[in-house]
């Protein structure tokens, strides 16, 4: 008689290898489903935060531009930039200027009458320094009191308001020199001594009561005098900012006499052709990551990540939109982007004609401003496009709220998945065991029955 017959332990059922297939037969479609949902998901976090990228750099560009007071940069140019360099802002004037520097500004400069060295006493007492309003206190004590200790007293005064010490050793002995850091006649320095010894009466100064005779004035505290067409204007420092609106002049050399500088004052064409190339530079850039974004190629059926999405469709067809309208109250020659020599190629992104472009900022640089930066130009009204989408409530941030919302589901899906799956396994587990137990306890029965049968057959032969 046959007996069964199995490989393995007790029954020889393979258990474990039944139960991993049973339980991958049904995990595989639902993790594969859900996998496949988180891939989504996390392809559009990720175009998302492209676009929310490509649209943040664009808006940035636009800032230079959305008002024609920011697009309208001037040119200072400095006939002899070894008399004075310059700049502007757009609120300086065009024009031109002759200057003449007569003088310039100057910080006092003082030296004491000569001490036999630097390490004798001097005095003790509180030493008072003052440059224009502003003043400050030292004390000098017993075992500091020589040159060095006062120069290093003053040096490192907490409160030092801008005297600068130093010690000149010259032929004829050590000398105290003190110099203003700040230029102008009205910061005159001036020394008083009060308390101590008496020795420190050495070091006073003030030019105003006659008291002068302890030191010798190396240079003068005096304001920078400059001639601009004529009128006489003064500075306390070599850097003019309130002579011409909007200007800024950086003294550096006295003129010869009767012989002025020029200073011309004009629309800054190649800062404007600047700002203008960078827009055109990102907006491609955007450009190109919405195409990327919703593209289809045929040939290989494969899609962008928000390929039909009707935002994105929104953006970009705003964007366009606001580019090739003309400027409502542009007036002339130039209204719109074409006109100035931008141009929209086939795949969105644009071209820039730039001797057009030169031409049409030279021949009316304010119309160009009004292009771009009046109330309702190019920059004003992309502005209004990209803003509403990037606002913390705006529509990108809402969708990533619902795409995170949505990758916290699905990993929390996956997580239900295992929990089934591993109680699944163990119900498989336990049923598969019992039939393996029965199945042994038959295969033991079937082995006992043939050995009874055996043993029948070989009495009824004797």
């Amino acid at each position: 008689m046959a007996t069964l017959q199995s490989t393995g332990l007790g029954s020889g059922l393979d258990v474990n290898g039944l139960v991993t297939k049973l339980v991958n037969a049904e995990r595989t479609p639902k993790q594969q489903l859900i996998t496949k949902q988180q891939t989504t998901v996390s392809t559009q976090i990720s175009a998302m935060g492209s676009l929310k990228g490509a649209l943040g750099a664009f808006q940035n560009v636009l800032s230079p531009l959305k008002t024609t007071e920011a697009f309208n940069v001037r040119a200072a140019v400095s006939g002899d930039e070894e008399v004075f360099t310059a700049s502007a802002t757009s609120a300086a004037p065009t024009g031109s200027y002759d200057i003449e520097v007569v003088n310039l500004a100057a910080a006092h400069q003082l030296s004491s009458e000569k001490f036999a060295n630097s390490k004798a006493s001097v005095g003790t007492g509180l030493l008072t320094l003052s440059v224009g309003s502003k003043s400050f206190t030292v004390d000098v004590q017993a075992g500091s009191d020589s040159l060095e200790g006062i120069r290093d007293a003053i040096n490192k005064a907490p409160d030092n308001t801008g005297v600068r010490a130093a010690i000149v050793q010259g032929t004829d002995g050590a000398h105290l020199v003190l110099t203003s850091a700040t230029t102008g006649a009205a910061n005159g320095i001036k020394v008083t001594a009060a308390d101590g010894d008496g020795g420190l009466s050495k070091l006073t100064y003030e030019a105003a009561s006659g008291n002068n005779a302890n030191y010798k004035e190396l240079r003068a505290a005096k304001d920078a005098t400059i001639k601009i067409a004529g009128y006489e204007h003064k500075s306390a420092k070599n850097v003019v900012t309130d002579a011409i609106d909007g200007v800024t002049i950086n003294l550096l050399k006295v003129t010869e006499e009767d012989s002025p500088v020029s200073l011309n004052i004009d629309a800054n064409v190649d800062a404007a052709m600047t700002r203008i190339n960078n827009f055109v530079s990102q907006y491609n850039a955007l450009a190109t990551t919405i195409g990327g974004l919703q593209s289809y190629d045929a040939s290989t059926q494969k899609a962008g990540p928000l390929l039909g999405d009707a935002m994105l469709r929104g953006i970009d067809g705003d964007l366009k939109s606001a580019l090739v309208k003309p400027v409502e109250g542009a007036s002339g020659t130039y209204s719109t982007l074409a006109s100035l020599g931008i141009k929209t190629n086939k795949d969105g992104t644009l071209t820039v004609d730039s001797a057009k472009l030169k031409t049409a900022l030279q021949t009316n640089f304010d119309a160009v401003s009004e292009v771009f930066g009046s109330e309702n130009g190019i920059a004003a009204r992309l502005d209004k496009v990209i803003s509403p989408h990037l606002a913390g409530d705006g529509d990108i941030a809402l969708r990533n709220q619902a795409l995170d919302k949505r990758s916290k589901t699905l990993t929390k899906d996956l997580e239900t998945l295992d929990t089934r799956m591993k109680a699944l396994e163990d119900r498989y587990m336990k049923q598969f065991t019992s039939l393996d137990t029965l199945l042994s306890s038959m295969q033991n029965t079937s082995t006992y029955l043939t050995q009874q049968l055996g043993n029948l057959n070989g009495s009824n032969s004797s």
